[in-house]
């Protein structure tokens, strides 16, 4: 299948001193990386070099989704993670909700991660309906996804009109698997919430905050976005943000 623009993966090896510097950005769940072109475009314009995979079961049809496990996702982290650190003295990954908790997931588990940039990280969620997951997901294929949580007019995330349940209950299992090893989290962690957001609750978080063991943590809360931040009123805001954090930490 062609895939379209948006939903294409983007790749730029970095440019004079910038090069030495990569930056790993991930997409959230159902998503694609037209949600994070923003910071990936800003990133590679400072001459870093950047990836910004599409993560299996993405950007095609959600029943795709559906047959894909969470250690999938991983796999397609840890390959695009690995690109970068062949070729870069310092390596920073930045991810957007279920793609900040696939960030956590490789800094536990990697050490040599630089710092990580999360925008509404998604390792808790409040929904209802998670516990009957293990039953209703062979009940029920998928639920109609929340997607667009964007306040900016006229956007659109190009995420799926689904959300298959199966998949859903292997995100939470990847959930619960990070969120057991956070205390093993020791890079820098800048953290972006918005005020008001429709999908992730504002104690996922505090959860990270509260078990990392990084000691150089900062929260900014967003007041002028929802959950999709990085095609929001702040996502200037984001990207000077962390610009900022990952020259500070490359010097």
């Amino acid at each position: 299948m062609q895939l379209s623009e948006f939903r294409e993966p983007f790749a730029f090896d970095g440019t004079g001193d910038g090069a030495r510097i990569g930056v790993l950005v991930l997409h959230g769940f159902t998503g694609v990386p037209y949600a994070m072109r923003p910071l990936a475009d800003a990133y590679a314009a400072r001459g870093f070099a950047v990836r910004l995979p599409l993560l299996p079961g993405h950007g095609t049809n959600w029943r795709d989704l559906a047959r894909t496990p969470f250690r999938a996702w991983q796999a397609a982290t840890r390959s695009a993670y690995d690109q970068l650190a062949a070729r870069c003295d310092h390596v920073f990954v930045c991810g957007l909700s279920m793609g900040g908790c696939l960030a956590l997931d490789l800094a536990a588990d990697t050490p040599t991660v630089a710092g990580v940039v999360l925008v509404n990280p998604a390792i808790a969620l409040s929904d209802p309906l998670l516990p009957l997951l293990p039953a209703l997901q062979w009940v029920k294929a998928s639920i109609p996804a929340i997607g667009d949580d964007i306040k900016k007019p006229g956007q659109t995330e190009h995420a799926y009109e689904r959300t298959p349940l199966r998949a859903t209950r292997s995100m939470t299992k990847l959930f619960r698997r990070t969120v057991a090893k956070l205390d093993l989290v020791t890079a820098p962690l800048l953290v972006f919430r918005s005020r008001v957001d429709h999908v992730v609750p504002a104690r996922s978080s505090a959860l990270i905050l509260d078990r990392t063991a990084s000691a150089d943590t900062e929260e900014v809360v967003l007041q002028n976005s929802l959950h999709v931040a990085t095609l929001d009123n702040d996502a200037p805001l984001i990207i000077d943000r962390s610009l900022a954090f990952i020259d500070r930490l490359s010097r």
